[in-house]
């Protein structure tokens, strides 16, 4: 009887510390590791920063882990990256350097580690600027984005350049991602707003300049389809449409305005010396320009003025002496503004 009942608890403790080492399995499995030397037994208090691009699996991941020498071996953290079932987003990561794979999961799971990599290209951005955006934020060489021309990209013909055909969002790409392919996917963008709004394939170009124009012309987006209606009415009476934002992208100026010699250079975008609209665009239009350019307002207006550059107020005429008393306005609002 007593060697039985001795049997019994034997078993039972037996039973009891199983259970105990199947609980703990992976506590005692990452003792085992780092007595192997399959894991880093403490973390350094330097960081990394660790990539994860669009497509990588958990593999990739594993892999880029040990080699930014976060994590020590890759059996040991694709192990414990197949055990989180954790999905993992694209973007960069702020990481300490020699974690335990387990702990370095976790982190990579954590908001608070993610490193926002995403760029707002805003509306009426020149493509220049956006080039060097994107070279900053992606480590992709600036010359790249630069040799990258309008039959790359499949734009119509009559494209100069890739002004006006890359549409103005946030984006998100991989470090190191080629220009071509991040250019490409903006202009994508901008097909995809170019079908919805219904333009025609032979329209595209003229609505895209036009659009372009409004954007830069415009402060307040409320009187982007007023802008839009006086530049088809100066061009229905064969006005010069004498838009000062076209002549300073032809400056290869950032200024809002203009001096007189460059009103009289003869470049394609100065609007005071050809009539029409210029060669092409000059920035990235949004939504509400492209739509002003197709739906102007209903007006008879030929001149508008902003007569506060920082609140966008705007003033539309008829007459070139109403024009001439809000340009009174807006040199006032200078004068009292220096540097602006």
């Amino acid at each position: 009887m007593y060697r039985r009942r001795r049997i019994t608890t034997v078993l039972v403790i037996v039973l009891l510390l199983l259970g105990l080492g199947y609980l703990n399995r992976a506590s005692i499995r990452a003792v085992f590791d780092v007595a192997f030397g399959n894991e880093y037994s403490s973390s350094s208090t330097e960081k990394a920063t660790l990539t994860i691009r669009s497509g990588d699996d958990g593999a990739a991941v594993a892999h880029a882990l040990v080699k930014a020498g976060i994590t020590k071996t890759f059996s040991s953290t694709y192990k414990s990256v197949v055990a989180s079932g954790a999905t993992f987003y694209p973007g960069e990561y702020s990481m300490h350097l020699h974690m335990n794979s387990r702990d370095a999961v976790s982190a990579l799971a954590s908001k608070s580690n993610f490193v926002d990599i995403s760029i707002l290209i805003k509306e009426g951005t020149r493509a220049s600027t956006i080039y060097k955006m994107l070279s900053t934020m992606y480590q992709t060489p600036l010359s790249d984005f630069e040799k990258v021309t309008p039959s790359d990209l499949g734009l119509p013909k009559d494209a100069i350049n890739l002004d006006g055909y890359l549409f103005p969002a946030r984006y998100t790409f991989d470090p190191g991602q080629s220009a071509v392919s991040m250019l490409r996917t903006m202009h994508n963008r901008m097909q995809v707003e170019i079908e919805k709004a219904g333009i025609a394939p032979k329209d595209v170009h003229k609505v895209l300049t036009m659009a372009s124009i409004v954007q830069r012309e415009g402060g307040v987006a409320t009187d982007f389809y007023k802008i839009s209606r006086v530049f088809f009415n100066r061009i229905k009476v064969g006005m010069a449409l004498q838009s000062d934002a076209t002549v300073s992208y032809g400056a290869n100026s950032q200024s809002y305005t203009t001096t007189a010699a460059q009103r009289a250079d003869q470049n394609p975008w100065n609007t005071y010396s050809f009539r029409g609209l210029p060669a092409g665009p000059i920035g990235a239009p949004g939504v509400q320009a492209i739509d002003a350019a197709l739906h102007p307002a209903k007006g008879n207006w030929l001149y508008f003025c902003t007569i506060n550059l920082k609140t966008g107020e705007t003033e539309f005429t008829s007459t070139l002496a109403e024009h001439e008393r809000s340009v009174a306005k807006w040199r006032a609002w200078m004068i009292a503004n220096p540097g602006w």
